[in-house]
């Protein structure tokens, strides 16, 4: 039996080998993950949700209707606890450019900076969603606590990785290690948290 094909709605391919891991982990096999890079360009709706969950699923339904595969999408941010939960939805574009990472963040730690160490509580949320062509919706919430770092640190990871530090680490995400990462992140657990929907794709 072929591959199933599997729709992943980023161009990130980042998000794609972490999405592999995870399946890998999960023993999942049968799976061939199809970036948007690989498909005819459709329209995508703006991320419009006042959730992530609401953006997640209007992604995925936007990828499986234009392509007829089954689509799995993401949507995620940080909610730090000072800014009561901003900047959530909008972490991407938080300094009005959409996806310009230094300048989020930056934008974030001048916010903070009078903040005190015991007040810069943090989660990274995801929220993952599975489309299948007329057939099952799944959307699932995984979230990964920390606090803010005052200055950026590490080389990996992306978006706010460099000045988040996870509960019971002194290393930001950007320091860890991919498989590290994969094992707590939000994403990470949101993907595991949808891998029974993922699983029943093969059957």
């Amino acid at each position: 039996m072929p591959d199933v094909k599997l729709l992943v709605a980023s161009r990130n391919a980042k998000k794609l080998r972490e999405l592999r891991r995870v399946l890998d982990a999960e023993g999942i096999s049968g799976i061939e993950l199809v970036g948007l890079n690989e498909v005819p360009e459709f329209p995508e709706a703006p991320e419009t949700g006042a959730t992530f969950e609401e953006n997640a699923l209007a992604k995925a339904r936007d990828g499986a209707a234009a392509t007829g595969m089954p689509c799995v999408a993401d949507d995620s941010g940080i909610e730090v606890d000072a800014l009561n939960g901003m900047p959530g939805v909008l972490s991407a574009r938080w300094s009005g450019a959409h996806g310009d990472d230094d300048a989020n963040t930056a934008l974030l730690l001048a916010q903070l900076r009078d903040v005190p160490d015991e007040r810069r509580g943090a989660g990274f949320v995801s929220a993952c969603a599975l489309a299948v062509p007329g057939g099952d919706e799944s959307v699932v919430r995984g979230e990964w606590r920390g606090v803010i770092a005052r200055t950026p640190l590490g080389e990996n990871g992306f978006g706010y990785d460099p000045v988040f530090v996870p509960e019971g680490d002194g290393r930001s995400a950007a320091e860890l290690g991919p498989e590290e990462k994969d094992a707590a992140s939000h994403r990470g657990r949101a993907l595991r948290l949808l891998a029974p929907a993922l699983q029943a794709l093969t059957k």
